[in-house]
């Protein structure tokens, strides 16, 4: 059975406080290293996301098959941290979507020190047999331009090869912050580790460092509530909590959304911040911007400028391809809906014309089983209320609590199983 959503706000007004729980980034990155570290890592605020749960329930598994569903960044992490497990036979499988996910780049780059690792079903996919061993290290070269997840994957581990490990980072680098959050986070634990142009060192010492992380709010999930204040008529949000010096990429969504859309942010010292729409804003007709260091948040962005009328070309967006879903050819599709029409490529999103199409009966908006697609289309039930999306649920691996503070900002949320 399957399910959908009516979404709609009566007025064009935004005001009220959300408390979002923890990065799903950081908290994934420091769940493997509190499993290679044991109880010297401890963590708080911890995301209550379906990513999150999923990960830290296959860390806890005696099982010999391990099943992560959707979750791309477990397949990922999990990957390199049981092939250090000695004597440890893993299977790793998930979704069927997962299953055409690519994994080979990661795969070769273990294997080539020393690890041992079959495919089970198709070369270069998901599932995955893994042998756990004791892994020497050493050196290794990696593509930077397809997923920063599989370096992050070999580093989070690295520091537990006999020699360490040199990563010679091929070509560009896409999502620079997430490789940096990383390497911070590691440094901080107290490995050392170095990154200069493109190659990256991590040595097998570890020295005393931080032990209790208390992890900031996800700026990702922040960027709905900046793409509703540029719609929105007036609009006041409090969001908790967030660190004006974030290891988050995604905080680039402050300057973005103040550049381009007139949503200003400020700080307090307890960690919360407040979005307000200047309402002097002048929109500007078309906006270019490169969002290789932050590709997770192209979606809002795109259904922002759609919503306002803006032509924008967001480049940099090659990761999107093997997402939850192909995420460019998704919002094609689905902006097609209210006579936007774009142009994609396989790193570009253009958004070239619009075409008068007076939505009076309900447009769908499908997800795709990914939850971005459910989350960035929100905001157009500020313009319409026969706005609905299918399958809210899918909200759940990264915002499980996304619907219900919508509400409490006066949203009206109607479930309907069809």
């Amino acid at each position: 059975m399957s399910s959908y959503i009516n979404l709609y706000k009566k007025n064009n007004s935004l005001s009220g406080f959300i408390s979002i729980t923890g990065s799903k980034s950081l908290s994934n990155r420091l769940l493997i290293l509190k499993a290679i570290y044991n109880d010297n890592i401890q963590i708080k605020n911890l995301s209550n996301c379906e990513d999150t749960k999923i990960l830290k329930k296959s860390l806890e598994s005696t099982s010999n098959i391990i099943n992560v569903h959707h979750a791309g960044t477990a397949m990922r992490f999990l990957t390199s941290y049981f092939a250090i497990q000695e004597g440890k036979e893993i299977i790793l499988t998930g979704s069927n979507r997962m299953k055409e996910r690519p994994i080979l780049g990661l795969v070769e780059a273990l294997r080539k020190l020393g690890s041992k690792i079959n495919f089970l079903e198709n070369n270069g996919y998901p599932p995955i047999k893994i042998f756990g061993k004791k892994i020497l290290g050493g050196n290794v070269d990696i593509n930077a331009k397809i997923s920063s997840q599989y370096i992050t994957s070999l580093m989070l581990v690295a520091n537990k090869f006999k020699t360490g490990l040199r990563i010679y980072l091929k070509g560009h680098i896409t999502s620079i912050p997430y490789i940096k959050m990383t390497f911070d986070l590691l440094t901080m634990i107290g490995i050392k580790v170095s990154w200069e142009k493109n190659f990256i060192h991590i040595y097998p010492t570890i020295n005393k460092g931080k032990k209790t992380f208390y992890i900031e709010s996800d700026w990702s999930s922040a960027s709905y509530y900046y793409s509703i204040s540029a719609i929105a008529k007036n609009s006041n949000i409090t969001l908790s909590s967030y660190n004006e010096e974030s290891l988050q990429g995604d905080k680039e969504i402050v300057s973005i959304y103040k550049n381009n859309f007139g949503v200003c942010t400020s700080f307090n010292k307890k960690g919360v911040i407040t979005l307000r729409k200047n309402s002097n804003f002048f929109y500007k007709k078309f906006i270019n911007l490169k969002l290789d260091k932050t590709p997770d948040i192209a979606q809002t962005i795109v259904v922002t400028c759609a919503i306002l009328g803006i032509k924008c070309s967001l480049k940099g967006l090659e990761t999107l391809k093997i997402k939850e879903t192909d995420r460019l050819f998704a919002l094609r599709e689905e902006l097609l809906k209210f006579g936007i029409i774009t142009k994609i490529t396989d790193s570009c999103l253009e958004i070239i014309d619009f075409y008068k199409k007076k939505i009076n009966t309900f447009v769908r908006i499908k997800t795709y089983q990914d939850h971005r697609m459910a989350m960035s289309f929100s905001p157009f039930g500020l313009c319409s209320p026969f706005l609905q999306i299918e399958e809210p649920n899918v909200v759940e691996k990264s915002y499980p609590n996304f619907w219900n503070d919508l509400k409490s900002l006066g949203f009206l949320v109607d479930y309907y199983e069809k």
